[in-house]
């Protein structure tokens, strides 16, 4: 296993390699630069502040140095966020989208599974049909839609929860956000977990076992459980990453402050050195989440080898 995890890391350092080199030529190629901005800047004071941050430079001197950079740990200066480097933003920003990440995924497991389990076992009663009803809705309905009804609901109305805002260490202001990006995640969990299990349960080792005379109970916790996972491990690798960097619409609209907000003002006011940086973040959390992931199959089922 040792062997294979190397391997996979070595072999993503291409991969990451690609995503930083497409998105340096894309930034680079799209119209306009950081400090084209409605005021009009007098020319020598432009060419001033591109010197400084070397942008006089040739492509591929800037995209060499960029790199260098990299290797080095420092993403560099914010062209819009003045005196802060990327790195401070990344370091702010970041433990918030695992905050929020980490208890909408845990929410979506704790609520997900069971229900997906129940339907499994219940398979063609009101139950499963009712279950994976409402799973569909979940899917269906965007996180935009979700989010204002959870705020109207538990902050407009009832005042339990704040509306939005973020204060360290608090988890109220935690549970509506988290709430809204777990929706859809719950439904897919669900719906995976049961149509796993539905697959596993009419397995030939799971009608030996209840030919033994296995309790049903023991056949579901030993025998099924485990193989029904290794579908939902699977999707749990990008998911992931895809629910800690997937937060940028529940950032503006609890008007949080992380990565994700600063992402998207970055890319349009074209601040090169925070759009790659936060780039480069997500690849290697995908490409670290999927290796997780694969090398969890050998927990579930002992016959898987590397």
């Amino acid at each position: 296993m040792l062997r294979y995890s190397i391997s996979r890391l070595l072999g993503a350092i291409p991969t990451i390699l690609i995503i930083i080199t497409l998105s340096f030529l894309l930034l680079h190629a799209a119209p306009g630069g950081p400090f084209d901005s409605q005021k009009k800047i007098p020319p020598e004071i432009k060419q001033n502040i591109e010197r400084k941050y070397h942008l006089d430079e040739p492509l591929y001197k800037q995209y060499f140095r960029y790199l260098g950079g990299i290797l080095a740990g420092d993403f560099g200066p914010s062209y819009q966020y003045r005196d802060t480097t990327v790195n401070e933003i990344i370091r702010t920003g970041f433990p918030i989208d695992i905050v929020i990440g980490g208890v909408a995924l845990f929410g979506a497991l704790l609520i997900g599974l069971p229900i997906g389990i129940m339907a499994a076992l219940r398979r063609d009663t009101l139950w499963d049909h009712s279950s994976m009803g409402f799973s569909m809705i979940g899917i269906s309905i965007p996180v935009f839609v979700i989010a204002p009804i959870l705020i109207l609901v538990f902050a407009v109305n009832i005042h339990w929860l704040p509306a939005g805002g973020w204060q360290k260490g608090s988890l109220k202001y935690v549970i509506l956000p988290a709430s809204a990006l777990a929706a859809p995640y719950i439904a897919y969990v669900a719906r995976l977990m049961r149509g796993s299990m539905v697959e596993v349960l009419n397995s030939q080792f799971i009608l030996m076992a209840r030919a033994k005379g296995v309790p049903r109970r023991l056949v579901i916790l030993r025998h099924a459980l485990k193989p029904a996972l290794m579908p939902l491990v699977s999707f749990l690798g990008p998911a992931i990453a895809g629910v800690i960097t997937g937060s940028i619409v529940i950032e503006t609209i609890f008007g949080l402050p992380g990565i994700g907000r600063a992402f998207v003002d970055g890319a349009l006011n074209r601040d090169y050195t925070l759009v790659l940086g936060v780039t480069i973040l997500y690849g290697v959390l995908i490409v670290v989440c999927n290796l997780l992931a694969d090398l969890s199959y050998s927990v579930l089922d002992p016959r898987v080898r590397y």
